[in-house]
């Protein structure tokens, strides 16, 4: 009989243990609810802790929780239709007024996306999009862009500075959506705009005027290529030009200096035996002049003097 009722009491005291007692982690947050209402204070002391049997615990976890947007189709200022996608990091600030305000992490998750997606879609629509898509303290290095009709253009980019930029922009859409944050029990922590894209249709249009700004600055290199290369031509031409005129130069030198050598050596020649020298002039004069020459010449010419003298008496 008093093992019996040892077994019954044991059993007894397990289940009121399994009913009273819960356990709290680290990462945790809980609250004590009776018959759908909150009692006492929030439990954020890790450890075992006690409640009574009718007695409900509702856990919420202290570390930081995401949250991921829709991908939202909205024109910015300037009528330009993009796609964007938003991302937050969030924690449970407040249990109690997280428990009475939305409930759970869906309710919380279906009023960030009504909030935040409210205020990125306000900021978005009345922002130009380079003050979306740049950040205001981008800056280049100038002296590092070899094109100079690129580094000008940079510089001119780098005049108009965004007045917002993405940093700001993201900044003042977690300013403005923190303040509905408190009566929700929620911190916002931080919100990001993870990408910008256009739609379809306007992305074709940026595309084929992505290209075309490539092919006119194709074209640039290439006028400046033909440029040069006619540049590289008449240099070319030019120094062509130059070495003809110098061989040319130098040719006639050579010939005059050898005609001025062979006028001394026929000059020696002939001082040195005259009527020699006559007769090779003659004997050169006939082999000039072929076999069907006719010549009108008087009988007493000294043109045939040698060819008489060469016939017998």
């Amino acid at each position: 009989m008093k093992t019996s009722l040892f077994a019954i009491a044991a059993i007894l005291l397990v289940l009121a243990g399994s009913t009273m007692l819960f356990k709290i982690d680290e990462a945790e947050q809980a609250i004590i609810v009776q018959f759908g209402e909150p009692i006492g204070d929030v439990i954020d002391e890790p450890g075992l802790k006690v409640k009574l049997p009718w007695q409900n615990v509702r856990y919420f976890d202290k570390r930081l929780l995401v949250w991921d947007g829709d991908v939202t189709q909205i024109p910015t200022l300037g009528r330009e239709f993009i796609l964007v996608d938003t991302t937050a990091r969030w924690r449970i600030s407040d249990p109690l007024k997280f428990l009475t305000s939305v409930r759970d992490e869906r309710g919380a998750r279906t009023r960030l996306d009504d909030i935040i997606d409210s205020v990125v879609r306000d900021m978005v629509s009345s922002t130009e999009l380079e003050e979306i898509v740049r950040s205001r303290d981008w800056d280049v290095d100038l002296s590092t862009i070899d094109d100079p009709a690129l580094a000008e253009r940079q510089d001119l980019d780098l005049q108009t500075r965004p007045k917002l930029g993405r940093q700001l922009l993201e900044q003042e859409i977690l300013t403005r959506a923190r303040r509905l944050m408190p009566e929700l029990g929620i911190e916002l922590d931080d919100v990001r705009i993870k990408r910008v894209n256009y739609i379809s249709s306007v992305r074709q249009q940026v595309e084929r005027r992505m290209i075309a700004e490539r092919q006119s600055i194709a074209e640039r290199f290439r006028a400046e290529g033909q440029g040069r290369s006619q540049e590289i031509l008449g240099d070319m031409e030019r120094e062509l030009r130059e070495i003809r005129s110098e061989a040319s130069r130098e040719a006639e030198e050579i010939r005059g200096n050898a005609d001025a050598e062979a006028t001394r050596i026929y000059g020696q020649a002939y001082s040195a035996d005259a009527e020699f020298y006559s007769f090779f002039r003659t004997l050169e004069s006939y082999r000039a002049l072929g076999e069907n020459s006719t010549l009108m010449l008087s009988a007493d010419s000294d043109f045939f003097r040698y060819l008489q003298r060469a016939q017998p008496e």
